[in-house]
């Protein structure tokens, strides 16, 4: 058993996080993180197979809230749902296999890119302009859906935020819209890179489980919190997330490269 005081900064970050990836995704920013540094001696797998464990039903009660006051288009949510189920789990299987530092690089010039061009469009997000024909969203969200979804098995962090800056500026949702989808998103596609995790024994049962309670404490108050306030609370911290994936990735790029 970790000690009380090694368990209650877990709890302490998954409440954290909870609130964080209610609103716009990137609890694992601050979860991950907190395992490495707590646990060094797990294999990335098991600290990817924990995190994703405590914070599967988090995501579900701020997709239950996001369901019950926001309007979802279902048709869309489900293609892009199955999409990122299906390669959620194909990603889960190759973390196993492959370093995380081959998506790195590639992740920081992401982040970076979309960090600047949310900033420089102050309109974005704040009301719905769908641009896409509608016999064309479901395909779109299909594709966005399974290349996020391979993303969020394979690495993980970033997963809400990518799926809601999609939603956006691909499709022309507001963010509220897009945080509600991308919510629900996360929470079937987590279901399929769990399988995975649970099956071949990277959840560490006695860390998630507690870390499980607090983040759905943190999911709740957060959904509720940007439900109330609207978009334009969502992009602003959906920046500050942003910017803190830039930072991190940033940051292990640089310890990669280096030898650190």
């Amino acid at each position: 058993m970790p000690e009380f005081t090694t368990l209650f900064l877990l709890c302490l970050t998954a409440l954290t996080a909870g609130f964080i990836d209610s609103v716009v995704g990137g609890g694992g920013l601050v979860q991950i993180p907190a395992l490495f540094l707590l646990f060094p001696h797990f294999p990335v797998p098991r600290v990817i197979g924990t995190n994703r464990f405590s914070s599967f039903m988090g995501t579900g009660v701020a997709a239950w809230q996001y369901v019950q006051r926001v309007a979802v288009p279902w048709p869309i949510v489900l293609w892009a749902a199955v999409a990122a189920s299906i390669c959620s789990f194909l990603g889960a299987r190759l973390s196993s296999l492959l370093p995380g530092a081959v998506l790195k690089p590639i992740m920081l010039v992401l982040m970076t890119g979309i960090a600047i061009y949310t900033y420089r469009n102050k309109t974005l997000g704040q009301e719905e302009n769908l641009r896409i024909a509608p016999d064309k969203l479901p395909w779109l969200a299909g594709a966005l859906g399974g290349a996020i979804g391979f993303y969020n098995g394979f690495v993980g962090p970033g997963t809400g935020s990518l799926l809601v800056f999609g939603f956006v500026s691909l499709l022309g949702f507001d963010f509220l819209r897009a945080s509600a989808q991308a919510k629900i998103i996360n929470v079937v596609a987590d279901v399929s890179s769990l399988i995975f995790f649970i099956t071949n024994g990277y959840v560490t049962y006695e860390l998630a489980i507690p870390m499980m309670l607090c983040n759905m404490a943190g999911s709740f108050i957060g959904s509720r919190m940007a439900i109330g306030r609207g978009s334009a609370f969502i992009r602003a911290l959906f920046l500050i997330v942003v910017f803190g994936l830039i930072a991190r990735f940033g940051y292990e790029v640089v310890r990669d490269w280096g030898g650190w």
